[in-house]
C-alpha cells in the first residue's frame, strides 16, 4: 500500500454507528415512527370496521407477550403488533366518537398523549426526570397493583357482577386509577428513553433498535388508552 492510499485512508471521515452495524438514537426514532405509522393505519381501518376492534386487542395482547419475551426483537412481530393494536385503538375511539356528547375526544386523546409524551421527554433529556431505585420500587408496586385491580374488573364485567363499559373503572375511582396510570406509563416512557439512550452508548446490534421501538409503541398505547378512558369519563360516559 502506498503512502497516498494511507494518507487517503486517514482522511475518511470515521465510520458512523449505522455504518458498522450498531443501534443508534436515529434509527430507533425512525423505526418508532414507522411503528406508530401503522397504528395510526390500522386505527383507520378499525375506526371503519369496529367489528376488528376485539380480534385486534386480542392478536395484539399475544403478540405484545411473545415481543416482550423474545430475546432477539423481529421487526415483523412488532410490526405486525402495531398494525393488530391500530385495529383496537380505532375501534374503541370510532365507538366512543359515536356516543352522545363523545364527538372530538379521539383527537382530544392523541392531543394530549403527545403533550405528556413531549413535556416526559424533555424533563428526562434535562436530568429532571431519571429511573432511581426508589422509584422503580414504586413502579413496580404501582404495576403489580393496576395490573390485580384490571383482572378482577375484567372477571366481574365478564361474570354480570358488575356492568358498565370500564366496570369498576368509573367515576371518581376510575379517574384515581386513570391518572395513577398515566403517571405509572410516563415513568415507562422513562425506563424506555433509558434503554434506548444505554443500548446505543453501548454499541448494541442494529436489530436492538427494535427494541427500543417496540417499548415506546406500547407505552405511548397504553398512555393514549388510558388517557382516552379518562376523558370518557370526564364526559360521563362510564
Amino acid at each position: 500500500m502506498s503512502a497516498d492510499q494511507l494518507q487517503q485512508m486517514y482522511q475518511q471521515p470515521a465510520a458512523t454507528s449505522a455504518d458498522t452495524g450498531r443501534m443508534t438514537i436515529g434509527t430507533t426514532i425512525n423505526k418508532t415512527v414507522l411503528c406508530l405509522a401503522l397504528v395510526v393505519v390500522g386505527a383507520a381501518i378499525g375506526w371503519g370496521m369496529p367489528a376488528l376492534m376485539l380480534p385486534g386487542a386480542l392478536v395484539g395482547f399475544v403478540l405484545g407477550l411473545v415481543n416482550a419475551f423474545k430475546k432477539r426483537p423481529s421487526p415483523v412481530l412488532i410490526l405486525l403488533y402495531a398494525a393488530a393494536q391500530g385495529l383496537f385503538l380505532g375501534g374503541l375511539s370510532g365507538f366512543l366518537e359515536s356516543r352522545q356528547g363523545m364527538q372530538g375526544i379521539a383527537i382530544q386523546a392523541v392531543l394530549a398523549t403527545l403533550c405528556v409524551a413531549g413535556v416526559t421527554l424533555a424533563l428526562y433529556r434535562s436530568g429532571k426526570y431519571r429511573m432511581t431505585p426508589k422509584l422503580n420500587k414504586m413502579f413496580m408496586i404501582g404495576m403489580v397493583g393496576l395490573i390485580v385491580f384490571s383482572l378482577l374488573n375484567m372477571v366481574l364485567m365478564l361474570t354480570g357482577v358488575i356492568d358498565g363499559m370500564f366496570g369498576m373503572r368509573h367515576g371518581v375511582l376510575g379517574l384515581v386509577i386513570g391518572v395513577v396510570a398515566v403517571l405509572l406509563a410516563t415513568y415507562a416512557l422513562v425506563a424506555d428513553f433509558t434503554m434506548i439512550e444505554e443500548l446505543s452508548n453501548q454499541g448494541a446490534p442494529a436489530i436492538m433498535a427494535w427494541r427500543g421501538a417496540f417499548g415506546l409503541t406500547m407505552t405511548l398505547i397504553w398512555l393514549y388508552t388510558e388517557i382516552l378512558r379518562i376523558l370518557a369519563i370526564l364526559r360521563g360516559d362510564d
